[in-house]
């Protein structure tokens, strides 16, 4: 299953008919003795987006009267859209400023944070070139860097081609934009402008694998999706060259663009049912769902501890 098929709408209503989809799903859902109902409002990260997809298709499966609507606007337009109260939960590639922690108090909004998976950020070049296969942070930081003087492969290196960079990466909104400019440029935020900017992972895809000179960088998730159609780079941070895979992200070796990936919960949408429902589930399920994502699970024991914040929070 692709998980990811509809993702270039701006937002996704999943619902399976249990008549087509319910022998195929039905085993991450048995555990629900009873089926929910009622609506679930997600959104935020892009990245986080396929983990949260998943979960949506598999909970609708279990509760066909259930509708969860999962958006993509940006670890940054989530936080804005949940600390106004428009949402249930939150999807992040970061973990919440703190000026988006004051937002949501100022409006009364508390909530819990969840670690739901482990991330490595993905560099990558078209197919088409041979000549790159290993960046250091140093030259990801000359390229990348507010005022850049790099215009061409030649000036990161020099047996390299007289030929102009052609950069795509997330938008300004995107927690993995944050995240990448802050364990490379030493600031979050801190970026050259003259890039193609998107919060949709796919358009960047469909750019690098249609550009020969081109270099951007997004969740190794899209990688792993469209691993024919683009060139993976290992990066130097100064242990040699290592490329991000599921056993380097684990174990951290593939630094500094290793993360974790987070759900906020509100906690007054906890008393909805259908709300307590979702998060209980992907955290049941999430062992067997978040590597079919191209993501790297956590522990079973880290998703236990989760499901006791919630339960505390509901509790409250």
């Amino acid at each position: 299953m692709t998980f990811r098929g509809s993702f270039m709408c701006t937002a996704i209503i999943v619902t399976l008919a249990l008549a087509a989809c319910g022998g195929e799903a039905g085993d991450a859902g048995a555990s629900n003795s009873s089926a929910l109902s009622g609506r679930v409002e997600i959104d935020g990260s892009s990245t986080v987006f396929p983990v949260a997809e998943a979960v949506a298709e598999e909970f609708q499966v279990a509760n066909p009267g259930a509708r969860v609507t999962v958006g993509f606007s940006g670890s940054g337009g989530g936080f804005k859209r949940f600390c106004a109260g428009e949402i249930d939960i939150a999807n992040a590639s970061r973990p919440i400023k703190g000026s988006e922690a004051e937002a949501c108090a100022a409006a009364g909004v508390e909530f819990t944070e969840l670690s739901v998976a482990w991330d490595g950020l993905s560099v990558i070049t078209n197919p088409a070139n041979e000549f790159a296969s290993c960046l250091t942070t140093g030259e990801l930081r000359r390229i990348w860097e507010p005022n850049s003087a790099v215009t061409t492969w030649r000036d990161v290196r020099s047996e390299w081609p007289a030929e102009e960079i052609r950069l795509y990466g997330p938008g300004t909104d995107s927690g993995t934009f944050d995240y990448f400019t802050e364990v490379i440029n030493g600031e979050s935020g801190a970026s050259r402008p003259d890039f193609q900017a998107s919060e949709d992972d796919n358009i960047l895809v469909q750019g690098v694998a249609g550009d020969r000179f081109a270099l951007g960088y997004f969740g190794y998730a899209y990688y792993a999706e469209n691993a024919s159609r683009l060139k993976l780079l290992s990066v130097d941070s100064g242990n040699g060259c290592v490329a991000p895979a599921d056993d380097t992200i684990e174990d951290g070796s593939y630094a500094p663009l290793s993360r974790p990936l987070f759900v906020y919960v509100k906690h007054a949408a906890l008393a909805r049912p259908e709300v307590r429902g979702y998060v209980d589930f992907m955290l049941e399920h999430a062992l067997e769902l978040v590597p079919s994502t191209g993501y790297h699970a956590l522990s079973a024991e880290q998703y236990a501890e989760g499901g006791r914040l919630i339960a505390a929070a509901g509790a409250r």
